[in-house]
């Protein structure tokens, strides 16, 4: 069996001092650089997503100049910009890495959540990328917990995928919306590590 690492999202825009910021963001992309550093050479393949939105478009209505926060959103790492780059810690870590490293990207016009959801520069999508690999186990990390990690998760639990959800490598967005996220892996059959520290509500 063969184990990847999916790293969902760990942008600048989703961490603190972003536009679009989750509490921990900044502190997940320090342990997830660390782990990679003690850990990528573990894995068959490390793949980042990164959402990586059209600047010249709503993408699909994701954007709003006066979103819900639930199905819309306001202006977030828009393609190109400093804030949709992987964080530099994370990015750093994996210029080292000894692993095959692919990175895939999502939400060109478009909603989309999940990593499955994105393409690499080749044209193939992440569920191919790990099939090629030879690819039967996940771990996830990233951001956030309660959105776009949860919808990555499930994607690959469907595609037949052995997941494991790591403990203090993921942040959520709030306390009620990630117990409901975990719960909702949990009895789909991940196996399921708690938050970096606990969500704000």
């Amino acid at each position: 069996m063969s184990r990847a690492l999916l790293i969902v999202d760990i942008q600048p825009d989703f961490c603190e001092g972003g536009s679009l910021p989750v509490t921990g963001g900044n502190a997940v992309a320090a342990a997830v650089a660390r782990y990679v550093d003690e850990a990528g050479a573990d894995y068959a393949l490390i793949a980042t997503s990164q959402d990586w939105h059209n600047p010249d478009s709503t993408n699909g209505g994701h954007f709003a100049a006066e979103p819900d926060y639930r199905t819309t959103w306001p202006a977030h790492c828009v393609a190109g910009t400093p804030g949709a780059e992987l964080h530099s810690d994370l990015a750093e870590a994996l210029t080292k890495a000894t692993t095959t490293v692919v990175g895939v990207h999502k939400g060109q016009d478009a909603p989309a959540y999940s990593a499955f959801e994105g393409t690499a520069s080749d044209g193939r999508a992440l569920a191919q990328l790990l099939t090629d690999a030879g690819v039967t186990e996940v771990d996830v990390v990233g951001i956030a917990t309660d959105h776009c990690v949860r919808a990555t998760a499930l994607d690959a639990l469907a595609a037949g995928l052995d997941t494991t959800l790591l403990a203090g490598l993921h942040a959520g967005v709030a306390a009620d919306t990630t117990d409901a996220a975990l719960t909702e892996l949990a009895d789909a059959g991940a196996d399921v590590g708690r938050p970096l520290a606990p969500a704000t509500a």
